[in-house]
């Protein structure tokens, strides 16, 4: 292998979690995001812990998780299953809006030499489908 083959290849197994700055990036983004959260009048009442942080820690390793970081995610609680964890709240395009509106702002706070365009993009598309597929209440 020549030394351009070996560049490449290394360039090809960073992960999106590596080369957005690892645990601090996603741990600023789901720190600002929760921050949001404690004061909206739509996501708070979803949230039945008083304390967010266990809220936070699980999303954090959840995200981490989804794009190449640590799995402990699935080491603590399993296989993600998204639907089913959401299934008890009423989710509805206000609680989707509500919650794409906190994750932009948060994502938002992550400046562009840690979260490049093209990043911040796959990104915010990735938290816009799942916000969308998440939707359990008409329109």
């Amino acid at each position: 292998m020549t030394s351009g083959e070996q560049t490449a290849s290394a360039e090809q197994a960073t992960s999106f979690y590596d080369a957005v700055g690892g645990a601090e990036t996603f741990q600023r983004i789901v720190a600002a995001f929760y921050r949001e959260v404690a004061t909206d009048e739509v996501l708070r009442p979803l949230y039945p812990e008083e304390d967010l942080g266990p809220a936070e820690r699980r999303l954090r390793m959840f995200l981490e998780q989804y794009w190449g970081g640590p799995r402990t995610y699935g080491e603590e609680r399993g296989h993600p299953r998204l639907r089913m964890r959401h299934h008890p709240f009423t989710i509805g395009p206000l609680e989707r809006d509500a919650w794409l509106r906190c994750m932009r702002i948060a994502v938002a706070e992550i400046e562009p030499e840690l979260l490049d365009d093209e990043h911040r993009k796959a990104l915010l598309d990735y938290l816009e489908m799942a916000a969308n597929s998440l939707m359990n209440a008409p329109w």
